[in-house]
């Protein structure tokens, strides 16, 4: 005979009741163990059946959103910049003649970098200095011209005095002939002497007259003379005026001169190191006035103390001031939090991103810092009062977008409420909007509380709360 054929698909719906009631007990045990300790479970929702059979145990702990008692905190990306950092161009062109640093070098204030060889310069330098001599040549020149034409303005004074003094003499001796001719006339008429005594002393008075004349014209043209020889004085002064004028333009363009031979030295500007090197020796250096596309000799920047740029976004612009402190966690140093304060801000924000610039003073005594790294930076601002907040313990989930959601209790049941979040220090975390301060709000929320569920609230020891955030 042959066996009874059995139907094991049979028992499937027995085993399935049997295992959904050992895994309701499971979770339910679970859940209610606190074996985690922390306030979290990892169990899976119950389904609707399983809460109808434990509804009555489910207690929640509530705390409501606070004012003013989160610690304002913005954390942001930061990059690390060189506090000065300066690309240092040939104002001349040339060759590369001498490159004393490469990158790395360490460099002082003052210290010659680098030579441009110009030649044309050089000799420039040289003309402009033999030009200042023959300019000082002329003008010692042109004194001694002054003092030639002041002694012969002297002389012609003196010709002045001496052609008044024989014009005096000649007039005496004119009026003696006048009267002698008178009386050799009144004696010819006497017929007591031959008449030419009498043309003869005629000829005599004309002389005299003539001389008195010459004498006369000799006074003018002394003081002719004197008259000249004051205007080649003070054409000599004009001269010597000129001539150290002509001193003072080449003095001039000797120093311009000097000037562009100077820039063909590079010199630091200040204490720093080499961080960049376009040229090597024999390279041809083009001027920085040539326009664009000219490259730098070499950069030099200062790195004793750096600049950590940070930008702040719109929200907490208000709150962000010069002495707040900040942490620096820079990722190329995660062994090492850096402590600072912010050193300015640049008092506005960019228009086209509402962020604000920052920047924070970072000492860098042993130079481990770079220009280039990033990292976090976390800021304290100003406390809020108007900031609301609640523990981060609130979330159901993870917040993503700015957005979150937490469990709100009213008529005894949990709502789940969506959130609009600001900043999260990592123990309370802000909210824009969403809830009020009379809203209760589940701590901790279990991950088997679901919306609409029926719950017992019991207020959570909020000092502690705050305190411990």
């Amino acid at each position: 005979m042959f066996a009874p054929r059995r139907h094991p698909w049979l028992l499937l719906p027995i085993l399935l009741v049997a295992l959904l009631a050992v895994a309701a007990g499971a979770r339910y045990a679970n859940n209610h163990s606190g074996a985690s300790g922390d306030g979290s479970d990892d169990g899976l929702p119950l389904t609707p059946e399983e809460l109808a059979a434990i509804q009555e145990t489910i207690t929640v702990k509530y705390v409501h959103p606070l004012k003013g008692v989160m610690e304002h905190v913005t954390v942001q990306p930061g990059s690390v910049q060189a506090y000065e950092s300066v690309h240092l161009f040939a104002k001349v062109s040339g060759y590369l003649k001498e490159q004393f640093v490469d990158i790395g070098d360490r460099v002082r204030r003052g210290q010659n970098l680098a030579v441009v060889d110009v030649p044309e310069v050089v000799k420039q330098v040289q003309r402009s200095k033999a030009s200042v001599e023959q300019a000082k040549a002329r003008v010692e020149q042109m004194i001694a011209q002054v003092a030639s034409s002041k002694a012969d303005a002297e002389a012609a004074r003196a010709a002045v005095t001496q052609a008044e003094a024989n014009a005096k003499s000649a007039g005496a001796n004119l009026r003696y002939r006048e009267k002698k001719l008178k009386r050799m006339k009144d004696l010819f008429a006497l017929e007591s002497i031959d008449e030419r005594l009498v043309d003869e002393t005629q000829e005599q008075f004309e002389a005299s007259f003539e001389t008195e004349q010459a004498a006369k014209a000799a006074i003018h043209t002394t003081k002719a003379q004197v008259l000249a020889a004051e205007a080649k004085i003070r054409k000599a002064d004009a001269d010597v005026d000129a001539a150290r004028a002509e001193i003072s333009v080449a003095q001039a363009e000797l120093e311009r001169s000097e000037v562009l031979l100077n820039y063909a030295t590079i010199i630091a500007p200040f204490d720093g190191v080499v961080t960049h090197r376009s040229l090597s020796p024999g390279d041809f250096v083009r001027s920085a006035g040539e326009g664009s596309g000219v490259l730098p000799l070499l950069t030099v920047q200062r790195t004793d103390r750096m600049r950590v740029v940070v930008q702040i976004p719109d929200r907490e612009v208000p709150y962000a001031d010069p002495g707040d402190p900040a942490v620096i966690e820079i990722d190329a140093l995660p062994e090492k939090k850096l402590t600072a304060k912010i050193s300015r801000i640049a008092q506005m924000e960019d228009p086209q991103t509402r962020l604000m610039h920052v920047e924070i003073d970072l000492p860098n005594p042993t130079g481990k810092i770079r220009q280039g790294m990033y990292g976090r930076v976390s800021i304290m601002l100003d406390k809020a009062p108007d900031l609301v907040s609640i523990p981060s313990a609130c979330l159901v989930g993870r917040a993503e977008g700015g957005k979150g959601t937490v469990y709100v209790v009213q008529d005894k049941k949990i709502h789940a409420t969506k959130l609009k979040l600001g900043t999260d220090n990592g123990n309370r975390v802000e909210v824009l909007a969403g809830v009020t301060l009379d809203d209760k709000i589940v701590l901790q929320p279990r991950s088997y509380l679901s919306d609409g569920l029926e719950v017992e609230a019991k207020p959570a020891n909020e000092t502690k709360v705050a305190s411990a955030n």
